[in-house]
């Protein structure tokens, strides 16, 4: 059996690999007030070349209040990026967001019995910014739950 190769959609997404860091705005929620905060990311290439490690830590009034792993794979029955996320909530995840290219832009869509996820990724060069939106069950609309901007560091 040949072992998969990356390609070209694997290209794409290793555009993350690197340490990044950034002033973000949360809204409030059932898991706090909202307000400002920063995050930084560290993102490295993991399995040859087959996945993006992600590594997150927020903090906001000065200490450390979140911190979450993701792991990117390219579906190997198509080209959508799978991205499964796991955090200091504690809510594991019952599968993966699926998410697609468009142009510079990375969108997600995940559906979970606590409600749905639109989770938005844009590259501006050595920047992106990152929105997550959720509608939560009897919601009609989405509502964006935080923005953050951030930019590659050394």
């Amino acid at each position: 059996m040949d072992m998969p190769k990356p390609g070209p959609e694997h290209a794409k997404l290793m555009r993350f690999a690197g340490h990044w860091a950034g002033d973000e705005v949360l809204a409030p929620s059932p898991w706090g007030p909202g307000g400002p905060a920063s995050g930084a990311t560290t993102m490295r290439v993991g399995l040859d070349g087959m996945a993006l490690l992600q590594d997150y830590e927020e903090t906001k009034d000065g200490a450390v209040a979140f911190h979450g792993h993701g792991v990117f794979v390219i579906d190997p029955q198509g080209s959508d990026v799978l991205w499964w996320w796991f955090d200091s909530m504690g809510f594991p995840p019952d599968g993966p967001a699926r998410g697609r290219w468009d142009g510079d832009v990375l969108l997600f869509e995940k559906t979970t019995p606590m409600g749905e996820g639109r989770y938005r990724y844009e590259f501006f060069g050595d920047r992106y910014t990152f929105a997550m939106s959720n509608r939560f069950p009897g919601q009609s609309d989405f509502t964006e739950m935080m923005r953050g901007d951030y930019a590659r560091t050394a």
